[in-house]
């Protein structure tokens, strides 16, 4: 027995345990903040929705990426278009092979089917699913890359001044990024200009085809005023989440980025929050958060499924390039053997899907860092287990055409998903830039490949498919 135990007895120690052990309980949301705001990845913020006043921030305009906070744009495009009368809750939306094919978590859509409107909007405020975003932004502007777009003027009509969205999911893309801020005026605006499909975002479960979907916002139902809304886990982010607490009057909108796991997050955004919304006002200042225009907030339907664009001049990769030995560092004199366009017409994609138009990285990262290709906002193990594990900016990747425009690589790049979704579904796609002498050149690419193999196997398929194609190292 150790000296000085003895006097307490068997009662005493019980009491000294308890008591250390709720010591430990308070330090553990009391120091969150300090354990938290010590990760690279941090930011945060608090604002007083009745009035937009910040009440607490840190670096609240740094950029970082959002993860699957991304789908409150997707789901506030969506209320516009519901909003509008383009759409009812009822409406069948088209599921794309490319949109079944996309990384997890999902519903695990089939290729042809439909889905309600309720449903998609349901997979992704619960589910996080990758799939209905995706069916959402195919069915309400013919691509994901077209409503990417849209989702990014958007944001800018609403203050978003510091994001750019690439896909309607979150899943890694390099150029998508936000802030802390940014993703905090979209939670008030989600609020503020829907309030009727808004109250969605307090679903902790529904069923689906027989299934029960459960949500993966933990503060729901465990924390008093809580009533949404939105988590988001990429490996590049860590754990994202946006949150409104109402009580007494009083709303509160806050976010957490780059958490260091789902539990921590959580209690940093508890403690948050407690300590903040008994300094907020109960007296509202009216609308705060300007209204997108109605060409944004409410969309055209180009069709409830998915249509191509018109094909472009496009420019393929000669066949010199192909013997390039892809272990040798990458020139650009490699690009000499670019050929004018090829007479034979190349046939309209049946899926137009997202590209990326490089833009420079604020988030720089080491080569070996990875970037999870999936969104397990619960950290599960059974979605992490289907993540690739290569970065977007390291590694290898496949060039699959050159061309004078970029629309013409980004055409390209839609035609190669749309002929191999499962290959391709977990791949980034890159529009890059060179320029030799006066001319300059946009190699469609796609990057991700954890090796050689992984890459060249990947030229195999696609050269099935008619894609020239070569595998490179980054």
């Amino acid at each position: 027995m150790l000296q000085g135990t003895k006097p307490f007895g068997r009662l005493g120690l019980r009491a000294v345990r308890n008591a250390l052990a709720g010591l430990m309980v308070v330090a553990a949301v009391s120091g969150a903040t300090t354990v938290v705001a010590h990760a690279a990845k941090y930011a945060a913020i608090v604002v007083d929705a009745n009035t937009g006043k910040v009440l607490h921030a840190k670096n609240a305009d740094s950029p970082r990426y959002p993860a699957s906070l991304t789908k409150m744009m997707t789901l506030y495009l969506l209320f516009g278009a519901l909003d509008s009368g383009k759409l009812t809750m009822d409406t069948r939306l088209k599921v794309s092979a490319f949109a079944a094919a996309q990384s997890p978590t999902k519903l695990g859509l089939k290729v042809g089917s439909t889905i309600s409107v309720r449903e998609a909007m349901l997979g992704l405020i619960t589910k996080s699913a990758n799939d209905a975003a995706v069916v959402i932004a195919e069915n309400l502007a013919g691509s994901e890359s077209a409503f990417a777009k849209r989702m990014t003027s958007t944001a800018r009509r609403i203050g978003m001044t510091n994001t750019t969205f690439r896909n309607a999911s979150g899943l890694p893309n390099p150029g998508q990024v936000s802030t802390a801020r940014d993703m905090a005026t979209l939670g008030r605006a989600l609020a503020e200009h829907y309030p009727e499909y808004y109250k969605y975002f307090s679903t902790r479960s529904f069923v689906f085809r027989g299934r029960t979907i459960n949500g993966h916002n933990n503060l729901l139902g465990r924390v008093d005023g809580v009533d949404g809304i939105k988590t988001g886990y990429i490996r590049a982010s860590g754990f994202n989440l946006v949150s409104s607490m109402r009580r007494n009057g009083r709303h509160l909108v806050a976010t957490v980025i780059g958490g260091t796991s789902g539990r921590a997050r959580d209690a940093q955004m508890q403690a948050l929050l407690e300590q903040y919304i008994g300094k907020a006002s109960r007296r509202s200042g009216g609308a705060l958060i300007a209204r997108a225009g109605q060409e944004d907030a409410a969309p055209a339907l180009l069709a409830l499924a998915p249509s191509p664009r018109p094909r472009p001049e496009l420019v393929a990769a000669a066949e010199e390039v192909g013997s390039i030995v892809a272990d040798e560092p990458e020139t650009v004199d490699v690009y000499d053997a670019v050929v004018a366009a090829e007479d034979k017409p190349v046939a309209d994609p049946k899926v137009v899907t997202a590209s990326v138009v490089p833009v420079a990285n604020p988030l720089a990262r080491n080569d070996d860092e990875e970037i999870a290709q999936g969104d397990i906002d619960d950290g599960g193990a059974a979605d992490a287990a289907a993540i690739m594990t290569a970065s977007a900016d390291s590694g290898w990747k496949i060039q699959i055409a050159a061309s004078p425009t970029a629309a013409g690589a980004d055409s390209m790049l839609d035609k190669a998903r749309a002929a191999a979704p499962q290959l391709l579904a977990q791949a980034v796609p890159q529009v890059e830039t060179v320029k030799k002498g006066k001319s300059t050149l946009y190699r469609a690419r796609f990057a991700g490949f954890s090796d050689k193999d992984a890459a060249w196997a990947a030229c195999g398929k696609l050269e099935k498919h008619d894609f020239s194609c070569l595998a490179i190292r980054r």
